[in-house]
């Protein structure tokens, strides 16, 4: 009889890989279209510019690639709230789905958002 194997460390993986990228990049976006350009800090890029830059291949693949590490990064530490915060662990099944569901759902929101423009 073989045991069968846990997906578990593939949650761990881009639970701490979402964390890492949230943690480094989010907050410089987040300072630089959030802060700096509105408030006049620094001179804002034109549109054209900014879009130039959207649309090349390696932008993509890394704003793509940090909007799916976040959104599992989420799914993870909410499963586990709920499980331990709440005690829900009863509705273990559903609440994997609900959450690694949404993370799906909003990576491939991003997907398809970031190969429109």
């Amino acid at each position: 009889m073989t045991k069968r194997k846990s997906l578990e460390p593939l949650g761990w993986l881009m639970f701490s890989a979402g964390g890492m990228a949230a943690a480094l990049l989010m907050p410089v976006l987040l300072f630089l279209f959030g802060l700096a350009f509105p408030l006049g800090w620094l001179p804002a890029p034109d549109h054209a510019y900014l879009l130039s830059v959207l649309r090349h291949p390696l932008t993509r693949l890394v704003l793509f690639g940090l909007c799916v590490l976040a959104l599992f990064h989420w799914a993870h530490r909410f499963r586990y709230m709920l499980y331990d915060g709440l005690r829900l662990k009863r509705f273990s099944a559903l609440i994997i789905v609900a959450c690694y569901g949404v993370a799906v759902i909003g990576s491939g929101t991003a997907a398809y958002l970031l190969l429109r423009v």
